[in-house]
């Protein structure tokens, strides 16, 4: 797919005390979900995500393309390791906003894909040395309803069956639900939100690999460090966020769904 625009992004387009108390109302969240389940959930990502050095792979994936990867033997799928606190929020005023961002980087990029639902979002804390590493927020396939009868679950140390945030048992594959607003859909614009001061970290930033006949490849987004800063772009563009050297970064992701390509 021939893109103008990789992706679009609105600088310092939120107040910043909204983005204050976005930080608040996740951190507090946060500490509600270790309060009652432990430090690992927010650690962890849902769905059975591998964490940093779970096999070792912390310093194959900081910098390296699908085929550095490769040429090191590593597998790509498993390389794509992450090291994050996250929790999700669902604040209707809050959606109502960042869809707002992603109509208008819809419209202005002259993707004009079609999408009419928005997923949970995602609010992430990096500290020092956490990271994500490459990866892709679209699947090869769409959402589909969970069939306790042909798919096999996911299952906890303790034998019962891990859970979407939706309450609904995950699959070997990782895309049960039976949310009716997912069926059949895919992710095709993401969005992040920058929500602290740039002087508050150092490191951290999303970068993109736009791949080898790219007249640019790799691009590091310095230009959405302000507070506030909105960033859109196609959920099959493969992307990072480099470790944190300093201090804390918090970000606020979301994923935007439609049915698939034609």
């Amino acid at each position: 797919m021939i893109l103008d625009y990789d992706y679009w992004y609105f600088e310092k387009a939120i107040d910043p005390a909204l983005c204050d108390s976005i930080i608040q109302k996740g951190l507090a969240k946060m500490k509600l979900q270790e309060e009652q389940f432990g430090k690992e959930v927010s650690v962890a990502t849902t769905g059975g995500w591998q964490h940093k050095g779970s096999q070792g792979y912390e310093k194959a994936v900081n910098d390296k393309s699908i085929e550095e990867l490769k040429q090191e033997g590593l597998d790509p799928t498993e390389a794509y390791v992450r090291d994050s606190n996250i929790t999700w929020l669902d604040d209707k005023p809050l959606f109502e906003m960042v869809q707002s961002f992603v109509g208008e980087a819809n419209k202005q990029a002259g993707w004009n894909f079609d999408w009419d639902y928005t997923e949970e979002f995602q609010f992430t804390k990096y500290g020092p040395g956490q990271f994500y590493g490459w990866h892709v927020d679209m699947g090869s396939k769409p959402y589909r309803e969970f069939k306790p009868q042909e798919d096999k679950w996911k299952l906890n140390p303790d034998g019962t069956p891990m859970l979407d945030t939706f309450g609904n048992p995950l699959t070997e594959d990782n895309l049960a639900t039976s949310n009716p607003s997912l069926i059949g859909k895919v992710r095709k614009l993401s969005v992040t939100i920058s929500l602290n001061k740039p002087e508050e970290y150092e490191g951290g930033n999303l970068k993109f690999d736009f791949g080898p006949h790219a007249d640019e490849r790799f691009h590091e987004c310095t230009e959405i460090r302000p507070q506030g800063s909105v960033i859109v772009f196609p959920s099959h563009v493969y992307h990072q966020v480099t470790p944190v050297t300093k201090g804390t970064r918090y970000s606020l992701v979301g994923w935007n769904l439609g049915y698939p390509f034609r």
